[in-house]
């Protein structure tokens, strides 16, 4: 009798540890199973953004694909990229560029149709799948509230900056095409839409495949010519003193002549080097050759062109200090034309580009001035050299008051900050002496001459010395 407390002891010490076991076994295995779906959750789902990420996506394609609904319907895979991403990490760092892919990825997701699965696909590449779609305008529909959904700016470390998208759409039968066709036409219409400007919205339509095709060829024929050198070459158009007449500089204008499509005009292949990057080589080989050709025919000053996209690389300022010292150019001698374009992206790298530029003693010129914005307060905040006055006004002054006012206004604020102006497009006598009368600094255009090859340039420079 007496060992029974001692025993109903031991009983309790046993059960009271099988409980506290089975409380523990319980909540390792409430942890197990969190961490199972923790790591589900995280091996589905956009690490930076929290929505849907590759792997989800063609997981619902696939489903949305296969669903059969009581009426005839397609599914829409829409394509999103982000305009000038690369800008905003450049000039603002990656952390606000990450800072920018969660908000966009907000946006989108508070503008979503109940049934759409919206995902991070790439680095600013989204994507979006719809199931039960009956039109092609319910998919613009859609598209065009997303758009709606990016157009206020984005706030991004204290800085205001103002982004869009493009949309590629491909509107499939989920049975008569398969995931990976849908996810390729849709990036052939993305492809379209940023090939058009950007911020836009494409469907997929077959002729784009062809044209795609066409530039690709183009893209591979423009390499070539640069690895090789046949085909590229330069054009000089001379610029004259509104004054005297005499040569005083000269424009550089790259031309291509294609072994099987011919002279190709610069609009044809410009813009596909800027959209593949081509243009900074295709850019730096123009500005050896104009840079070769003013030192070989003692020219006062060369002129080239310089598109954004070169103007925004980090290394184009050493570039160009490469080129001066390789071709033995002063840098006094050289003009960079830029659009006004350039000046309003507002990017700090661009300022830098600019500021190194000048300081090495390049001037700077503002090509087709007046087309733009036109802003007194960047011509002196950047402290631009030079306007060009582009060849629409110079075309209408002779007929229209109002245009000959604007450029007579144009003149004289130039004069008055000290800056030159060059009219482009003389095309007649009536115009040049208008001009020239009105102040104008320097004149180009066919009436004194058209584009010529380096040997004609440095030909006419001795003939106006013999004139001399």
């Amino acid at each position: 009798m007496e060992t029974a407390p001692a025993t109903l002891g031991v009983f309790a010490l046993g059960l009271a540890s099988l409980l506290a076991l089975i409380a523990w076994l319980h909540r390792m295995t409430l942890r197990l199973e969190i961490a199972q779906d923790q790591t589900t959750y995280l091996s589905l789902h956009d690490p930076l953004t929290g929505i849907a990420n590759r792997a989800l996506f063609e997981s619902r394609l696939n489903e949305a694909m296969a669903y059969q609904y009581l009426a005839p319907t397609k599914v829409a895979l829409v394509s999103i990229d982000l305009d000038g991403f690369k800008e905003v990490n450049d000039t603002l760092g990656h952390a606000a560029g990450d800072d920018l892919i969660r908000q966009v990825a907000r946006r989108l997701a508070f503008a979503l149709p109940e049934e759409a699965t919206l995902a991070r696909v790439g680095g600013d590449e989204f994507a979006l799948v719809q199931p039960g779609m009956i039109s092609e305008g319910q998919a613009r529909w859609i598209c065009e509230g997303l758009i709606r959904a990016l157009h206020d700016p984005f706030v991004l470390g204290g800085e205001t900056v103002e982004v869009t998208a493009s949309f590629g759409v491909s509107l499939e039968d989920g049975r008569e095409v398969t995931a990976a066709e849908m996810f390729r036409r849709a990036d052939v219409a993305l492809y379209a839409a940023k090939a058009e400007g950007r911020n836009r919205l494409k469907l997929y339509d077959p002729q784009m495949d062809a044209s795609r095709r066409e530039k690709r060829m183009l893209e591979i024929d423009l390499r070539n010519a640069l690895i090789t050198g046949a085909g590229l070459f330069v054009l000089y158009q001379p610029i004259f003193s509104a004054r005297t007449g005499a040569i005083v500089g000269a424009e550089a204008l790259v031309r291509w002549k294609h072994p099987q499509r011919g002279l190709l005009s610069p609009d044809k292949f410009i813009a596909l080097a800027e959209e593949t990057g081509i243009i900074n080589q295709l850019g730096e080989w123009v500005l050896e050759q104009a840079c070769r050709t003013a030192v070989e025919s003692d020219l006062l000053w060369i002129a080239v062109n310089i598109s954004p996209v070169q103007m925004r690389h980090q290394a184009f300022g050493s570039r160009v200090s490469d080129v001066l010292n390789k071709t033995g150019l002063p840098a006094k001698r050289l003009e960079l034309e830029i659009t006004e374009g350039v000046l309003l992206q507002h990017s700090p790298q661009i300022e830098i580009t600019l500021a190194r530029l000048q300081e090495m003693g390049i001037r700077i010129a503002l090509d087709d001035f007046g087309t733009g914005y036109s802003s007194i307060s960047y011509l002196r905040t950047y402290n631009i050299d030079k306007l060009k006055i582009d060849q629409s006004f110079t075309r209408l002054m002779g007929s229209d008051e109002v245009t000959r006012t604007i450029v007579q206004s144009v003149i004289q604020m130039a004069d008055a900050l000290g800056i030159d102006v060059t009219a482009e497009g003389v095309e007649d006598e009536s115009q040049r002496l208008m001009l020239a009368k009105l102040g104008c600094t320097q004149l180009q255009g066919f009436l004194l001459s058209r584009p010529v090859t380096a040997e004609k340039l440095t030909e006419l420079l001795l003939q106006q010395r013999a004139a001399a």
